[in-house]
Parts: structure tokens; sequence; C-alpha cells
């Protein structure tokens, strides 16, 4: 009987530690044991991890180098924390901005209150052959609790990404605008960056009072009449571009002076952080040439025939350097001639007149022609003004022959009695001379 009870305590003995481990599984140091919820408790929880200051998150490109990138830690412990000191481990292609084969450190002076956030910046290089994609790295955080002696360490994994950078730039695809009129202008948006532009919003600003919180630059958009201001582009993938189509009214008096239109764009960058960029568009002002040709005809003027018209600018700038080319269309054999005919100015009418010639024997009648007037702007671009008209060239009257051989007589017959007088004359002397 004693050896049962032996054998029997004996049997407990080794059963106890079995039976108080399997009590214990569920509450076992570092989480819920075989729970799909297990997780290890500490001091100190990864919030986030990017390139970019406390304040903000910056766009980066493979090769930039000497980045800030912040880690964001929580002190979810009960305890307050000092002496915060961090490594950061990095894949292939980063380094430390303190040279090749230098560890990536950071140090936080102050402490970190119980439930506050933390946050840990380091400086890196990234590698000119590095890829715009997502990456894994590792941190490391070695700490002390307040009233507490030692050390202690945390480690986290988390993901960061290569964004790329985007570069926003604005142009005119016409810079000209012209007064006294109505301009539909075309505006290129363009990313030339590497990262993309998303829901890309523009506003343009029309009053001075707008102005005065954005842009220190002058501008007089507030005199011209804009039909569009906001434009909802969308996204614009890296170098690529979108367009914005707006209808401009420049009344008279603003000419040859540069018009400065305020282009307020937001978007969202590659972090999905909202964005606000102000730019400017410029656009030259030009006057207004706007020439008629009227009046055209032919008159007859010492016996050659012209033709004749005058030319109006009604316009509010002259135009310069004109030509006006005459040309025959159809059938009509009249040669091609051009005359110089110098400023347009638009006080009062130019006159021209351009002598009729021909190719061959003149023809009478219904001539079809072409008169085309050349002249350059203020930005020296030359224009071309085409008139087409019909005129009519008279025969001139036919000489009658028999009239004209009695005009013919009549000389001779003068000569000849002059012939007759010298003779005589001749004649007379030598007799008195016998």
């Amino acid at each position: 009987m004693i050896n049962h009870k032996i054998l029997f305590s004996l049997m407990l003995l080794l059963l106890i530690p079995l039976i108080v481990h399997d009590s214990f599984a569920q509450i076992t140091s570092g989480g819920f044991g075989k729970s799909p919820f297990e997780r290890d408790f500490g001091d100190i929880k990864q919030l986030d991890a990017y390139f970019g200051t406390i304040n903000e998150k910056i766009e980066v490109d493979p090769g930039d180098s000497n980045v800030p990138f912040t880690v964001v830690f929580a002190n979810v412990g009960t305890q307050d924390i000092t002496g915060i000191k961090g490594q950061l481990s990095l894949p292939l292609g980063f380094s430390s901005a303190d040279g090749s084969g230098s560890l990536i450190i950071a140090n936080e002076k102050s402490n970190s209150l119980a439930g506050n956030t933390f946050y840990l910046t380091f400086y890196v290089n990234i590698d000119k052959n590095a890829k715009i994609q997502q990456y894994a790295g590792s941190v490391k955080v070695d700490y002390s609790r307040l009233r507490e002696s030692g050390v202690r360490s945390s480690f986290s994994d988390f993901n960061f990404k290569v964004t790329g950078d985007s570069i926003i730039n604005v142009k005119a695809l016409d810079p000209f605008l012209t007064s006294l009129k109505t301009n539909n202008i075309v505006i290129e948006i363009s990313n030339d960056g590497t990262a993309p532009l998303s829901s890309v919003d523009i506003v343009a600003s029309n009053t001075q009072t707008e102005l005065a919180s954005t842009s220190t630059s002058t501008t007089n958009v507030e005199n011209v009449v804009i039909l569009e201001s906001n434009w909802d582009v969308g996204n614009i993938n890296p170098k690529s571009s979108k367009y914005l189509t707006a209808t401009v009214y420049v009344p008279e008096n603003l000419q040859q002076d540069t018009l400065r239109i305020p282009l307020t764009i937001k978007y969202y960058n590659a972090h999905g952080d909202l964005q606000t960029v102000s730019k400017i568009v410029d656009f030259y002002i030009k006057g207004m040439i706007d020439l008629t040709v009227y009046g055209v005809d032919v008159i007859e003027l010492s016996g050659t025939q012209m033709v004749v018209g005058e030319i109006i600018n009604e316009g509010n700038e002259k135009a310069l350097f004109g030509f006006i080319t005459l040309e025959p269309l159809n059938n009509s054999n009249i040669k091609k001639q051009t005359q110089f005919i110098d400023e347009i100015e638009t006080d009062s009418p130019v006159p021209f007149n351009i002598p009729l010639e021909f190719d061959g024997k003149p023809q009478y009648g219904e001539h079809n022609i072409q008169l085309t007037v050349r002249y350059k702007d203020s930005i020296r671009d030359e224009i071309f003004l085409v008139h087409n008209a019909t005129i009519f060239l008279k025969e001139p009257p036919k000489v009658d022959s028999g009239n004209n051989s009695q005009l013919m007589i009549i000389p001779i017959i003068i000569v000849v009695a002059i012939v007759m007088y010298v003779i005589l004359r001749r004649k007379k002397s030598k007799v008195s001379t016998a």
C-alpha cells in the first residue's frame, strides 16, 4: 500500500507542471498565445515612416541626397521615457548622409510623456539607381523609463515609399492677346516631374484682393474680363500635360502691355497630402489692326490707266511696312505689280494707285484682280489681307487718219517754203555782185 501511495504521489508531482502550463497558456509573456490577435506589449509603438520632417512630408527622387526621413512613434506605456535614440536600417540603395558605411542615427533630446507621440528624423542618401516604389525598413529605438535604471530597446518594421517628385509648370500656347476684341486662350499645365498629380483643381484669381495673400507681383488682370475662372483638371501623370481653355476680353486701352493671370493650383501629391501652388501666366497685349480695302476703280492719268483705291485701318494700332500687290485672276493678262505704302495709320485712309501694264497686247473690258495688302504688327509678325475685285478697262479713242495726214503736210510745206526762200536769196546776191 505504501508503494502505491508513493507511486501515486510521484505521478501527481509529474502532472502539476503540465496542468500549470495549460492553465496559463492564454497569458504567456508576449501576448495571447495562439490567438490570431497575438501581440507584444511594450512602451513604444511605431505609427508612420516617410520622407520629410515633423511638419511636412516631401516627395523625393532617386539621386536625392541628405533627405530627411521621419519615423513617428507613440509612447503607449504608462511611464514617461527619456534618452531616446534611434537607428535606422534601410535596404540596398539607401545610405547615411554622413557617408557610405555610417550608421543612420537620430536622437530625440526631449522626453516623451506617456500617451504622447514623438518623432525621430534621420538623414539619408538615395541612390540614383533606386526605383520609384515601396520598400521595407526597420528601426531600433533605445530609451529609458524615468525613475528606472537601464536601457530598453524596441524594434519595429515598416514600409516606406520613394514617391518621385512632381514639378508643375504653366505656359500659354499662344502668349499674345489682341485688345479691343475677345480672345480664346489655351493654357498648358504640365507635370515635368516623376510623381503623379491627383484631383488637380485650378482657380484664376481676378481681383487685387485675392492676389494680396498669394503674390507680390503686379498684375492688371482686374482690367480684363475672363469668362472662365475655375477648371477641374483631374489627374496629371508624370511627363504629361492638360490644357485649360478660357475666353478673355481685353479693352481698347490695354495694348503693348503684359497681362499677368495668377493661377492657384490645388492637388494631392504622392503622399496623399493636399498641396497648393501659385503660378502666373503672362500674355503680351497687342493693339488691333483692322484693315479694309475699298473704292477700287480705274482712272486714266497722263494717258496711263491706273488702279486706285484706299485702305482704312479701323483698329487702334498702326500697320507697319505696308505693301500692296496687284495680281491678275482668271484670264486677265495684267502684269503683277507691287507698291510700297509704308505705315497705315488709324486716323485716315491711305490711298494707292498702281499703273497698269500687260503681258502682250492690252485686253480691254472686265478684269478680275486680286489686291494683297502685306504688313507687320507691333511684334513684327507679317500679316496678309486679300481683297478680290473686278475692274473695267476702257479702250482708248481711235485717232482719224485723214486729219493726221493733213497735220503732217503742214510742216512739210513750211520746210519747202524755207528752202525756196534761202535759194532765191542766194541767187539775188550773186546777180548783184556781177
